[in-house]
């Protein structure tokens, strides 16, 4: 396996506040991460940065095999999926979810005088299909559940086929029974060998899918632990992130937390 992304000693600092603070990361082809922390811990700092939408303060990021700084990012970026609610509130609401998902291939929220050839609408349509939405197609953005909404923008950041996939909070805002079909969804993604490595940002530990290999813990923007899932979702590592004792109750390869 390669690295497709890569921070040594990054830290961002922003007045007198360290957002992230000398962190060591490497994610390899194939991995599925998830990054776990309180409010406030660096997880979204974080993922700007692996989606090339901010520089460190200090210290070298490798993305995709270029040096963050020493690439044009406009080149960068569409080698790389996000799905986010900052992404949601730049769609269009009148925009139908066909055209979400399609004008992806041009990096633009919102179509105007683009022009798509035959690959991209029926690439398009292979994703609304997978993912549920055929239904949907000619469906104003504006109308969807908060469900279906999610479902689109994951779509949307998988139509390049990205070789990075980050997934910014892709369950919040969701109920029980739509957090687990989504869940399920992101689960049948993680399992596809074909699926680009995948960093996924949560606050909840219930919310990460069962197939996922590898987490972070991320506190007051320090790793706390990192690497394969079993090894660090642990009680001790968790209580010491969210500074809380915790107990940990985990069935089958899900996990969930409660206060002791």
């Amino acid at each position: 396996m390669s690295a497709v992304l890569e921070l040594v000693d990054v830290s961002v600092v922003r007045g007198e506040k360290t957002l992230l603070d000398s962190v060591n990361w490497t994610v390899q082809d194939g991995e599925r991460w998830v990054i776990l922390g309180p409010n406030g811990a660096g997880k979204s700092t974080l993922l700007s940065i692996a989606a090339a939408r901010l520089h460190p303060t200090t210290g070298m990021v490798d993305i995709l095999e270029e040096i963050l700084g020493a690439v044009d990012v406009f080149e960068l970026r569409p080698r790389i999926g996000v799905s986010s609610a900052t992404l949601a509130t730049q769609i269009p609401h009148a925009e139908t979810v066909r055209d979400v998902i399609v004008t992806a291939a041009y990096g633009v929220t919102g179509r105007w005088r683009e022009e798509y050839d035959e690959s991209d609408d029926a690439r398009a349509v292979e994703l609304l299909d997978a993912w549920g939405l055929g239904d949907l197609a000619e469906r104003r953005f504006g109308t969807l559940s908060e469900g279906e909404r999610k479902r689109v923008l994951i779509a949307r950041a998988l139509m390049t086929d990205p070789e990075l996939l980050l997934l910014d909070e892709p369950a919040a805002g969701l109920d029980v029974g739509g957090r687990e079909k989504l869940v399920a969804r992101l689960d049948e993604l993680a399992k596809d060998p074909s699926s680009p490595a995948i960093v996924m940002v949560t606050h909840h530990l219930e919310e990460v899918p069962d197939a996922f290999t590898h987490a972070m813990l991320l506190r007051e923007g320090k790793i706390v632990a990192a690497g394969p899932v079993g090894q660090v979702m642990t009680q001790k590592n968790l209580s010491e992130t969210f500074n809380l004792p915790l107990k940990l109750v985990k069935v089958g390869n899900r996990y969930a937390a409660f206060a002791r």
